[in-house]
């Protein structure tokens, strides 16, 4: 068991809304509860290019923590922290946390994908080990990046044990549990809604619209255009996710790329019926007879999809006893806290 403290480094707010900072709040949590001393370290937000003071920022938070201690570093600050890492590496043991590379967000130009990737790659190559929620993620990291495989370490988010969702709504209720932002296509999926008009259903789409605010604006203003204001619901941030999923009758999400996908197990853990696009390592979370997955940026094959599940209930019913079915195979938060555990006590040694 590791005999000192482990510092867990991440830009900005860990109560922020979202799938990685949900991420770094349970294994904090289930690190501590293996007996770890974790001490959380706020960075100022990293965004790219980084600023001159936002560089200060981080140089002057990681020269408080003392020589050789071991420190996680959130991949949305890490990947832009290169020469951070570069100078700290021998003082440190530095650890990467890694949901996805930075470059495989929706928005960058391609100029400005290829210099996250030189600037993550450069930042990764000072890690002493890095941690990544899937396995898609890891070949990436080891066939892109050229890291070694042994350095890739996967540790798959956790669930908790929760009861299935009842998915006896009239109409039925589709829900959507991401942030509005760019990657996670709910312009595809409100594209796709427009065309089944004429089938009985309710959608609500559960995210901050912090993040991309314009963006929020456009989804917004793109279902009004379609008619589908009274149809679907943009509720915002809600304090009580786990309410979200027993309230639905089935979970929809064509996200353009995902490093894991946690909402798609939260999911199927709460026996939903699962539609998405098969990007990223949506494929490694939701199995086939659990969910429907179709290509990415395709709203006609969403739509087709969507037509199936709505179209008479032997096709959903089929999808929600997999899911039910699949649920009892889902790693738990411990199993996730005890592989970085494992794997940050080889780092110590």
């Amino acid at each position: 068991m590791l005999s000192t403290s482990v510092y867990f480094a991440f830009p900005g707010d860990l109560e922020t809304a979202s799938g990685g900072y949900h991420y770094d709040r349970r294994l904090i949590a289930e690190l501590r509860h293996l007996g770890l001393s974790v001490e959380p370290l706020a960075l100022p937000h990293c965004n790219f290019p980084l600023e001159e003071e936002s560089r200060s920022q981080v140089v002057r938070a990681l020269a408080k923590i003392p020589d050789h201690a071991i420190v996680i570093i959130d991949g949305l600050a890490f990947g832009v922290l290169d020469e951070v890492a570069a100078a700290e590496a021998e003082r440190l043991l530095l650890v990467a946390l890694c949901h996805h590379p930075l470059a495989l967000e929706t928005g960058p130009s391609e100029h400005e994908r290829q210099l996250l990737f030189e600037s993550e790659r450069r930042a990764l190559s000072y890690a002493r080990l890095t941690l990544v929620t899937s396995e898609h993620t890891r070949q990436i990291l080891i066939t892109q990046f050229g890291m070694a495989p042994e350095k890739v370490v996967v540790a798959r988010p956790g669930t908790d044990r929760v009861g299935f969702a009842d998915c006896a709504g009239d109409p039925p209720r589709l829900l959507t549990l991401a942030s509005l932002t760019r990657r996670k296509a709910h312009d595809v999926l409100i594209k796709a809604l427009a065309n089944l008009k004429e089938l009985n259903w309710q959608a609500r789409f559960v995210g901050s619209k912090a993040f991309d605010p314009d963006w929020a604006t456009q989804l917004e203003a793109q279902a009004t255009r379609l008619g589908l204001s009274q149809r679907i619901e943009f509720a915002g941030e809600v304090g009580d996710a786990q309410a979200e999923y027993q309230g639905a009758d089935m979970f929809v999400l064509p996200s353009h790329y995902e490093g894991y996908g946690m909402v798609f197990a939260e999911a199927i853990a709460a026996g939903l019926p699962v539609v998405g696009a098969s990007a990223g390592a949506v494929p490694e979370v939701v199995p086939e007879g659990a969910g429907i997955l179709v290509p990415p940026d395709d709203a006609d094959a969403l739509a087709d999809a969507l037509s199936r599940l709505l179209n008479g209930d032997t096709v959903r019913q089929g999808l929600q006893a997999g899911a039910r079915s699949a649920a009892a195979s889902l790693p738990q938060w411990a199993d996730s806290a005890s592989v970085v555990a494992d794997a940050i006590e080889e780092v110590q040694r």
